[in-house]
């Protein structure tokens, strides 16, 4: 069983939207055959707490223009680690000190990963190369 066509499509959404917002290290992984609450998950991290809520905003925007909605938030007061849940996917936002911290790729690094916007891929790709 992999991600149904919406979840994968919410996440290409959700990518693009971080993208815009110049989240660093997008991805997103097909965790469909290994739970059963929801298909994907995407993660991305942000410099800091202020970006953390710009990055969560623009998602919200452009995935309640898709017509989703979250089901529930958690985080947002705080600033460093912001979840929203859309059933079918879960965002992880995250200060990049929580993303290094808690390194949730090591637990869903057997999932397989889920092909992203060229916008997305490609801001990821400059985080990593230190080129941002």
């Amino acid at each position: 069983m992999t991600a149904e066509d919406r979840a994968v499509e919410l996440v290409k959404i959700a990518a693009g939207a971080a993208a815009d917002k110049l989240a660093s290290d997008i991805i997103a992984y097909d965790v469909s055959e290994q739970l059963v609450i929801t298909d994907a998950f995407l993660l991305c991290s942000a410099a800091n707490d202020r970006q953390v809520r710009a990055i969560v905003d623009e998602i919200e925007e452009k995935l309640q223009r898709a017509g989703a909605k979250p089901i529930r938030r958690e985080g947002e007061r705080e600033g460093r680690w912001v979840l929203l849940d859309y059933l079918d996917v879960v965002i992880h936002v995250q200060h990049a000190e929580q993303r290094v911290f808690y390194a949730l790729e090591r637990l869903w690094k057997d999932c397989p990963q889920i092909e992203l916007p060229e916008v997305a891929a490609a801001v990821a790709g400059q985080a990593s190369r230190g080129q941002r």
